[in-house]
C-alpha cells in the first residue's frame, strides 16, 4: 500500500453536495472511521454500479459508527447521480482534484484513456450495471481515474487505500469490511461474463 500524507491531503477542500459549503478532507474522519469512495466520474455507468455496490454496506457501517463518503472530482453530472440514488452516503466534490492528485489516483491521457475503457474489467463490470438496469454517459472529464481511501478515527491511521489500475477496479466488499473489522452479511454482486456488445461508458 504506497504511503498517503494524511496531513497533505487532509487540507484540500471539499464541497459538500448538501450544503455548497466548502469542508477539509481530514474533517471527514476527524469523528469517526470514514470509508472514502472516489468516484473517476457521476456520469460513469462503471461508478454508479460501483456506488451501488458499496453503498450495501451502509447500514452496517452505520450501525458500527462508520461514514460512508462519496467524492466526485467535478459537479457534471451530480444532480442526475443523487436523484437516481446510486449511492447511500453523503456526497462531495473536489472541483480542483486536488485530493486526487495527493492521493495518487492517475490520470489518463487521450491515449491511453480508450484502451483501458475498452478492457475487460470495465465490460464485465458494465455487463453488471447495464444487468441491473444502470445506464451512464459520457458527460465531464473522462480521464480522471479514482478509487478508495479508508481511514480510522482522528487520522491515527490509513486502513485501507485503493488505487483504480483499470477503469473497472474497485476494493471488493469483504476488503471494506475487513479493513474495518466490522462483520457483514452482504453480497457481492456477480460480474457476469460479457461479450464484446456491452456498452463500456
Amino acid at each position: 500500500m504506497p504511503n498517503v500524507d494524511l496531513a497533505l491531503a487532509g487540507k484540500n477542500l471539499l464541497k459538500s453536495s448538501d450544503t455548497g459549503d466548502s469542508v477539509e478532507l481530514q474533517s471527514l474522519w476527524q469523528d469517526q472511521p470514514v470509508v472514502l469512495f472516489f468516484l473517476r466520474r457521476f456520469g460513469c455507468q462503471v461508478c454508479r454500479w460501483m456506488a451501488s455496490e458499496v453503498s450495501k454496506l451502509e447500514p452496517d457501517l452505520k450501525a458500527s459508527g462508520v461514514a460512508l463518503v462519496g467524492v466526485g472530482p467535478e459537479e457534471i453530472g451530480l444532480k442526475e447521480f443523487q436523484e437516481a440514488g446510486f449511492f447511500k452516503g453523503s456526497l462531495y466534490v473536489d472541483q480542483q482534484k486536488k485530493s486526487y492528485k495527493d492521493l495518487g489516483f492517475k490520470r489518463y491521457s487521450a491515449l491511453t484513456v480508450v484502451p483501458a475503457a475498452l478492457g475487460k474489467k470495465v465490460r464485465d463490470v458494465a455487463a453488471k450495471a447495464n444487468a441491473e438496469g444502470i445506464q451512464g454517459n459520457f458527460s465531464g472529464d473522462l480521464l480522471q481515474s479514482g478509487g478508495m481511501l479508508i481511514v480510522a478515527k482522528g487520522g491515527e491511521k490509513v486502513l485501507l487505500h485503493f488505487i483504480q489500475d483499470s477503469p473497472g477496479d474497485h476494493a471488493p466488499l469483504e476488503d471494506i469490511s475487513n479493513a474495518l473489522g466490522i462483520s457483514t452479511k452482504v453480497q457481492a454482486g456477480q460480474r457476469p461474463v460479457c461479450n464484446d456488445e456491452v456498452c463500456t461508458r
